[in-house]
């Protein structure tokens, strides 16, 4: 089992994706170290937005991984 769990949040809403997102981070398990979460980034920037805002100072999120792809971030819960 990986410990990276993926979430695609593309074409939900702010209120959905922070659903989705809440309930992944509750259910993480000391296995899981990052969450990688796919938002898209051609049809605006709303939901990646939010989750850079709401979620760099998450009690859980060690940090944020910015890669080269424009449409996903990861939320580091833990160092590998």
């Amino acid at each position: 089992m990986s410990g990276i769990v993926e979430l695609d949040i593309h074409g939900m809403t702010k209120l959905q994706a922070k659903a989705c997102l809440d309930s992944a981070l509750k259910r993480a398990t000391s296995a899981t170290y990052r969450i990688r979460v796919i938002h898209g980034y051609q049809r605006g920037t709303e939901l990646r937005d939010m989750v850079r805002k709401d979620y760099r100072g998450h009690k859980k999120v060690l940090r944020l991984e910015l890669g080269l792809n424009q449409g996903q971030t990861e939320l580091v819960l833990k160092e590998y």
